[in-house]
This record gives C-alpha cells, structure tokens and sequence, in this order.
C-alpha cells in the first residue's frame, strides 16, 4: 500500500469534512440562505464517504484513481489546519454573509477541492474514477452555483489571484 497516497486520501476525507462542517455552521448561522448552505454540507459529506470508499476498496489493489487527491499532502494539511481555525474562530466572531459566500469560493477553488472537482468532470477509461463519478452523481461544480447564488442573491463577490495549480494563493 503507498503510505503517501494513504495520507493523501486521509487529508482529503478531512478537507470534505471540515468544508462540511463549515456549511452547516453557515445554514445555522444564515436562516435566508440555510437550504443552499445544507445541501452543500450534505454534498460535502457525501464527497468524504466516496473517498472513504474508495480508501476501503481500492488503494490496498493499488486501483485508487489519484487523479482525485493529485495535489501535495502539504498543502492539504495545511488547508486542514486553517480550516479548523476558521471554523473555531467563526463560531466566537461569526462572518458576514458575504464573508461566508467569498470564503466558500475561495475553499471551492482551493487545491484539494478543485483537483476532486476536475476528476469528476473527466471523461475516463478507468474503472475506479468511473465509479466515483457515478457516485458522485450531480454533487459538483459547488464554485459555480455558490456564485450563481450569490449573483440571484445580490451578495457580492470578491475576486482573488488563483495559483497555477488552480487553487487560491490566498489559502482558506
């Protein structure tokens, strides 16, 4: 078994799940925007479970497409660690509206989520990343709607410098 891309996997399974806890903090905390920001979390969440599947029944055979955690595992520790910050900082000084929607941009676009993201926008010949897509079904694209959302909602949107890589150089 590759440790590295066990580790790999590990920091992605918690980036979902801390993205997800982020997005019910903010239904809780927005009750105008509580089913957008639900079914996000629930997305999330249903992100983490695939790769935990595929964690399960296909990194031991050496079949784990890591086209879907193709980034550093410094860099996912990293937005892990922030990621936590900002969850526990949110919750004694929560964030404006805005704040939320701009900062779930950011997070969307960050590396972690956008190598998951372009994954499942591939088409592919190999039987593993084809499951995943299928169980990822319409659970993408979360940049995308967060912005139509906040076009349909007036909120405003604040543009920031991506990285080569495709995530922000500004980290959560």
């Amino acid at each position: 078994m590759d440790n590295n891309l066990s580790q790999l996997v590990e920091e992605a399974i918690k980036l979902e799940l801390n993205v997800a806890d982020l997005y019910l903090n903010f239904s809780n905390l927005f009750s105008k925007d509580f089913d957008f920001w639900w079914k996000l979390a629930i997305e999330e969440k249903n992100h983490a479970a695939i790769l935990k599947s595929g964690r399960d029944a296909f990194i031991q055979l050496g079949l784990f497409p890591t086209q879907i955690v193709d980034t550093k595992l410094e860099t996912l520790i990293q937005t892990n660690k922030e990621l936590k910050l900002i969850i526990k900082e949110h919750k004694e000084n929560p964030p404006t509206r805005e704040s939320a929607f701009n900062l779930a941009i950011k997070l969307e676009e960050s590396a972690g989520e956008v190598h998951f993201q372009h994954a499942m926008e591939k088409e592919t010949d190999i039987p593993a990343l084809k499951l995943f897509k299928k169980l990822n079904k319409d659970d993408k694209d979360h940049a995308r709607r967060i912005r139509e959302y906040m076009r349909k909602k007036g909120i405003d949107f604040i543009e920031y410098e991506k990285s080569e890589t495709g995530g922000n150089r500004d980290q959560p």
